[in-house]
C-alpha cells in the first residue's frame, strides 16, 4: 500500500524549494580603483599608517586630551549618534520576528436579538426556543506568509545593514570631532601667539614714539613723524582687541563641541611646544580606504541596495499567506469550556497576486535598481574622496614644513633688522621711516610665522582624521 502524503505537505514542501531560490542577483561591492601609494607620501615602502594610533596617543597635550575626552562623552550629536544605534538595533531585533507566525488571542461574546418577522427570528423561535442568540468563542488565530522569494531575508539584510551604518556614523563622528577639537584648540594657541605679539609690538612703537616726540620737542625731526609713528603703533594697538574677541569665540566654539557652556579655556602650552612628528605615514591605500567609516558606510549602503531591489521584486510574485485558528465555540455560555464538545478548528492557505498594481510595483522595482545604481556611484566618489583627503593633506604637510622654515628665517632677519634699525635710530644714523617700517615687518612675519604654524598642525590632525583614525 502506498503512502498517502497529504496535500497540505507537499505545500510545505514546494515552498521550502522556492524559498531556496532567490529572485534578484546582488551586485557586488565594486572594486576600487586604488593608487599604489598616496601621492606625496614621503615613505613609499611604509605599510603603517598613524590611523592605527589611539588619539591619546596621537595627540599627547594633557589639556587637548581633557578636550577631547569631554567631547566625545558629552558632545550632543555624539549621544544622538548612540541613540540612533540604540534604535537601529531594536528594529534589527523586531525584523527577525518577521519570519514567526502572528498569533492572536481572541476572547469574544456576543448577543444577537433578530426581528421576529425576519427569517432568522422566526428559525431562532422554532430551533432555540427563544428570541435572541448568544455566542461565546476563545480561540488562538495563526497568520504566516511564507518568505518564498526572500522578501523577508532581504528586509533583514536591510535592517542589518542599516544597524552597521548607524554604528559607521558615529566613528566617522567620533574621527570629525576628534579632528575639530585639536584643530580649534591649536587656532586657540595660534591666536594665543597673534596676541602675544601684538602686544610686543604695541610696546616696541610706543619706545619708539616717545624717542621721537622728544626729538620733536628738541627740534630734530618733524611732526610728520610724531604722526606716522603714532599711526604706525594704533594699527598694532587695533589688532589687540581683534584677537581678543577670535580667542573669546574660539573658547566659546571648542567648549560648545565638548557639551559645555562658553567659558575660558586654561592652556599651559604655546604654539611653538607642540611638537610635530617629522615621519608621518599614511599607510597603503587599500588599507586606509577599508578603514575609514565613510567608505565602509557607503559600502553597506550598497547591501541596503540590494536587499531593496530584492524586496521590490518580490513585490511582483505571488505571496502565500496560511491561517489557521482553533479554540472553543458555543452558543451557550454554559457548555463555552466543554471538550471536547465546543472544541473547533480550521487551516486555510491563499495564494494572492497582484494584478492592477503590477504596473505601480513594477515602476518601484526599476526605482529600486536606478537606487542602486546611484549607490554604487557614491561608494565610488567616497573612495576617490579618500584618497583625495589623505594627498591633500600629506602635501600640506610637506609643503607646510618648507614655509615655516622661511618664515622662520625671515623673522630672524627682520628682528635683527629692527634692534639694528633702533640702534642706529638713537644714534641719529637711520631715519624715523626706516624705523617704522622695520617694526611692520617684522610684526607681519611674526603673526605670519605663526598663522603656518597653525596651518601644519591643522594638516596633522587633517591627515589623521582622513586615513581613518581617532575612532578608536
Amino acid at each position: 500500500m502506498k503512502p498517502y502524503i497529504k496535500p497540505y505537505a507537499l505545500l510545505i514542501l514546494a515552498v521550502a524549494f522556492i524559498s531556496a531560490c532567490k529572485v534578484s542577483k546582488d551586485v557586488a561591492t565594486p572594486k576600487a580603483e586604488l593608487p599604489a601609494n598616496f601621492r606625496n607620501a614621503a615613505n613609499t615602502s611604509d605599510t603603517s599608517s598613524v590611523a592605527d594610533i589611539q588619539w591619546k596617543s596621537f595627540f599627547t597635550d594633557v589639556t587637548l586630551q581633557k578636550l577631547i575626552d569631554s567631547a566625545i562623552a558629552k558632545n550632543y550629536d555624539m549621544q544622538i549618534a548612540v541613540k540612533n544605534i540604540e534604535a537601529s538595533q531594536l528594529l534589527f531585533k523586531q525584523v527577525k520576528w518577521n519570519y514567526v507566525p502572528q498569533l492572536d488571542l481572541n476572547v469574544t461574546a456576543n448577543t444577537n436579538r433578530p426581528s421576529d418577522n425576519s427569517l432568522n427570528g422566526l428559525s431562532t423561535k422554532s430551533f432555540l426556543r427563544t428570541s435572541h442568540v448568544e455566542d461565546y468563542n476563545a480561540n488562538l488565530a495563526l497568520t504566516w506568509e511564507a518568505d518564498i522569494w526572500g522578501k523577508i531575508r532581504n528586509q533583514s539584510r536591510s535592517a542589518l545593514a542599516s544597524y552597521l551604518q548607524t554604528a559607521e556614523a558615529k566613528k566617522l563622528l567620533q574621527t570629525n570631532i576628534v579632528a575639530s577639537v585639536s584643530q580649534g584648540y591649536y587656532n586657540l594657541l595660534m591666536l594665543d601667539d597673534q596676541l602675544a605679539i601684538a602686544q610686543k609690538n604695541v610696546k616696541l612703537n610706543d619706545s619708539t614714539l616717545r624717542i621721537i616726540r622728544l626729538q620733536f620737542d628738541a627740534g630734530q625731526t618733524t611732526l610728520l613723524a610724531v604722526q606716522q609713528a603714532e599711526a604706525q603703533r594704533l594699527s598694532a594697538a587695533q589688532l589687540v582687541p581683534g584677537f581678543e574677541q577670535n580667542i573669546a569665540i574660539q573658547e566659546n566654539a571648542i567648549k560648545i563641541l565638548t557639551g559645555s557652556l562658553p567659558d575660558r579655556i586654561e592652556r599651559t602650552v604655546r604654539l611653538e611646544d607642540v611638537a610635530i612628528p617629522d615621519n608621518l605615514s599614511a599607510g597603503v591605500p587599500s588599507i586606509v580606504v577599508s578603514r575609514r567609516p565613510d567608505v565602509k558606510s557607503a559600502e553597506l549602503a550598497l547591501t541596503i541596495a540590494n536587499a531593496n531591489v530584492g524586496i521590490a521584486q518580490a513585490n511582483m510574485y505571488p505571496s502565500l499567506t496560511i491561517t489557521g485558528s482553533g479554540g472553543l465555540n458555543t452558543f451557550k455560555a454554559s457548555n463555552w469550556f466543554t471538550i471536547p464538545g465546543s472544541l473547533f478548528g480550521t487551516v486555510a492557505g491563499a495564494v494572492a497576486q497582484p494584478l492592477f498594481q503590477h504596473r505601480q510595483l513594477k515602476t518601484q522595482y526599476k526605482v529600486a535598481l536606478v537606487d542602486r545604481e546611484k549607490t554604487v556611484l557614491q561608494f565610488r566618489q567616497s573612495v576617490l574622496n579618500a584618497v583625495g583627503e589623505v594627498s591633500d593633506a600629506l602635501v600640506k604637510i610637506e609643503k607646510l614644513k618648507t614655509q615655516q622654515a622661511i618664515i622662520a628665517d625671515r623673522v630672524s632677519t627682520l628682528q635683527k633688522a629692527t634692534s639694528n634699525a633702533n640702534l642706529l635710530f638713537r644714534n641719529g644714523q637711520a631715519t624715523y621711516l626706516e624705523v617704522i617700517t622695520a617694526q611692520s615687518n617684522v610684526l607681519q612675519s611674526e603673526l605670519d610665522l605663526a598663522t603656518v604654524q597653525n596651518a601644519r598642525l591643522n594638516a596633522v590632525s587633517d591627515l589623521y582624521r582622513s586615513v581613518g583614525g581617532g575612532w578608536k
